[in-house]
């Protein structure tokens, strides 16, 4: 398998995340989103996914893009399961999921950020501005929501797809340094999951790409 992505890219972050869990080889292929205005925009990089985004994985002549159908697929290829086969516990770790991948990192990502900050002219300020509403904004909810249902982990205390999609956005929220210390239920499930050797594989840091 084939791995397209970049080394600070969230969706990249879970995918991976997932691949070294399920503990499945693949070869990780950068795509720098920044360089030369973006590899990404590449048309060679589009005939893999029109969409111009990361991540993108290929298992011989499959080719697959969005984060979370790529995990959908791995948690059909290898164990462990990160979607329960109980219903309610399934959806409780979906709708988690969900919170972080869908809610919050689509409007904190990188080309939202740069729109932002560049098109709309609010600058360095006006950038740092947005990613603290709106991660302030979903980590409050998620806390709740994590004081009712985590363990070690976000439910329970086996991971799951819940805690892919956390991570990542833990990790974005400390690199624009937003305060934490409101939602210590989540931190404490932050740290629980670095001490993971297939967390630890996945940081954007261990990444070949990481500048």
């Amino acid at each position: 398998m084939e791995l397209y992505g970049y080394w600070r890219s969230s969706a990249s972050y879970r995918v991976r995340i997932a691949l070294h869990l399920k503990q499945l080889e693949f070869d990780y292929k950068p795509v720098h989103l920044v360089k030369d205005g973006g590899e990404h925009k590449l048309e060679a990089y589009a005939q893999l996914n029109p969409a111009k985004l990361v991540p993108t994985l290929v298992d011989g002549d499959f080719e697959l893009n969005q984060s979370l159908a790529i995990i959908e697929y791995l948690d059909s290829k290898a164990g462990p399961l990160l979607v329960p086969s109980d219903p309610k516990r399934a959806a409780v770790v979906r709708m988690l999921a969900l919170d972080m991948a869908c809610d919050l990192q689509p409007i904190t990502n990188l080309r939202v950020l740069q729109y932002v900050s560049g098109t709309l002219g609010g600058g360095d300020d006006g950038r740092q501005a947005w990613i603290e509403h709106w991660v302030s904004t979903a980590f409050a909810a998620f806390e709740k929501r994590l004081e009712k249902h985590a363990g070690v982990c976000c439910v329970g205390d086996e991971v799951t797809l819940a805690d892919v999609c956390l991570v990542p956005q833990v990790y974005n929220a400390m690199r624009f340094n937003i305060d934490l210390t409101p939602y210590p239920t989540l931190v404490q499930v932050y740290e629980n999951l670095q001490q993971l050797d297939a967390f630890q594989k996945a940081q954007p840091e261990s990444q070949a790409d990481a500048t």
